[in-house]
């Protein structure tokens, strides 16, 4: 008993580690995912990729253009530079995280209600609901430079000195005011009045100009399909999962080719007058339909679950479908090509997946790897699927917004087609 017992448990350590691919790739795999995440989140190691943002100055006054100018030195923010209308769609379209608007007469605004309780000028933030971790960092950075720009006008400009007038001038002819009371603030105006002019004469510094509360409200607005479309995160997290597993639906193609081959059938059919490209063209067919029909039906759920809505273009969102499925197809192919056994090609197929799923952005945001781990996910198709099934649902982008993601993932397609070909051993 206990020698047979022995006799199983040695033969099956044999049979794993005489797989020495496979014995590879199951201590690659948690090694390559733990340093990819330890790396992403060592903040010492790199820095975040700044943050792609534009400041629309629709004032045009000396104060806003300080902040402007303020914000532009910020290390986390790349101000870029465009009008009202393209800046929201790109924004619209993923390429901008956030908008900021500084309306007309902000400037005189702004300083008055430094020192009055009335209305406060408003600035709109336009930002993409997908990262809207953007937002508090934004509004953090905007209302820094807008306190620091407008205080010292305030106290030392000569805006700030024609806003305390202007309040004493309201207040004496405010009957509503007992009279001690507005005794006592015509005496804090008067002194923050001497205190202006000091500052505004030649040759006066700024330093040390104090801070009162903040001039400024806020409006901010997601960039969704429309006015009255609210963001439904389920439109991403299912494009993001979808892509994943039925990738993974790409290892089942390949092992089954290689379980087909050690059977012996892959030799008898070569046997019958087909070419290598039909025998694989077919498989390639099969897998494509069955890949873009579970994504179908992906979404399918999460619109009868969730509320998730095709806000874009259907055709384009088919297109994608479709594309996304060849792409499956071939990865299982290619996966098989290399794998050379089940077993090995099993691990390979999980690890790359997971590698392309991790630099695709679907678990995590893309915006906060470092900048040139971006321009690397860029050549990774996952992150052209994602970003294409966000663009037709909750973005809500036309047909055009889906050839650039389609046109990558079939140039893929052909790729892996072409090396599983031109790879594949029918026999082991």
């Amino acid at each position: 008993m206990n020698t047979a017992f022995t006799a199983l448990v040695a033969a099956d350590l044999r049979r794993y580690f005489s797989d020495r691919r496979a014995l590879v790739i199951s201590l690659v795999a948690p090694i390559l995912i733990a340093a990819f995440f330890g790396f992403l989140f060592n903040t010492g190691s790199s820095k975040t990729a700044k943050v792609p943002v534009v400041v629309i100055d629709a004032d045009q006054s000396a104060l806003t253009q300080k902040i402007v100018a303020a914000m532009a030195k910020e290390e986390t923010l790349e101000l870029a530079a465009f009008n009202e209308a393209d800046a929201l769609a790109r924004l619209r379209a993923g390429k901008l995280r956030a908008v900021a608007v500084l309306p007309k007469g902000f400037g005189e605004q702004a300083v008055s209600a430094f020192f009055s309780p009335g209305a406060k000028p408003v600035i709109e933030l336009h930002y993409d609901p997908s990262q809207a971790m953007v937002l508090p960092m934004l509004r953090g950075v905007l209302t820094q430079h807008v306190m620091q720009v407008v205080s010292a006008e305030a106290f030392s400009g000569a805006g700030g000195l024609k806003a305390v007038r202007g309040v004493r001038e309201a207040l004496d002819k405010d009957a509503s005011v007992p009279a001690d009371a507005r005794a006592d603030l015509q005496g804090l105006f008067a002194a923050i009045e001497r205190v202006q002019e000091r500052s505004s004469a030649p040759g006066a510094g700024n330093a040390g100009a104090p801070s009162l509360g903040q001039p400024f409200s806020t409006r901010e607005t997601a960039m969704t399909s429309g006015v009255d479309r609210k963001y439904n995160s389920y439109a991403h997290s299912f494009a993001g999962m979808g892509v994943q597993f039925i990738l993974m639906m790409g290892i089942e193609l390949g092992v089954g080719l290689l379980t087909l081959r050690r059977m012996g059938l892959w030799q008898r059919l070569r046997a019958a007058p087909l070419s290598r490209a039909t025998l694989l063209g077919s498989r390639t067919a099969s897998g494509t339909i069955i890949a873009a029909a579970l994504m179908l039906a992906v979404f399918a759920a999460g619109m009868l679950l969730f509320g998730v809505r095709i806000e874009g273009s259907v055709a384009g969102f088919l297109g994608l479908c479709l594309c996304f499925g060849l792409l499956t197809a071939t990865f299982g192919l290619l996966i098989a090509a290399i794998g050379r056994t089940p077993e090995a090609t099993r691990g390979l197929a999980i690890l790359a997946t997971l590698l392309m799923v991790m630099l695709g952005g679907a678990w995590v945001p893309s915006f906060i790897f470092p900048e040139w781990l971006q321009t690397v996910s860029l050549a990774v198709p996952t992150r052209w699927a994602v970003d294409g099934f966000d663009a037709m649902s909750w973005r809500g982008l036309p047909w055009s917004a889906a050839l650039a993601p389609m046109g990558v993932m079939l140039g893929f397609s052909a790729v892996f087609g072409l090396i599983a070909v031109r790879r594949f051993q029918w026999s082991e």
